[in-house]
């Protein structure tokens, strides 16, 4: 599955990104490498259902 993440660089140094198709799903990471791990981990975070 592709998904489409809108990568930022942070002012304060690293990126962050968000997923537009997912509302509310964004991470951050120190490098781009990071934060494409992280970026996985958050769009399964949002589609996973909750846990009751």
């Amino acid at each position: 599955m592709k998904i489409k993440v809108v990568v930022h660089e942070a002012e304060e140094g690293g990126y962050w990104a968000e997923v537009p198709a997912i509302p509310g799903c964004a991470t951050q990471g120190d490098t781009l490498e990071e934060l494409m791990k992280n970026v996985h981990e958050a769009v399964e975070g949002c589609l996973s259902p909750p846990d009751f």
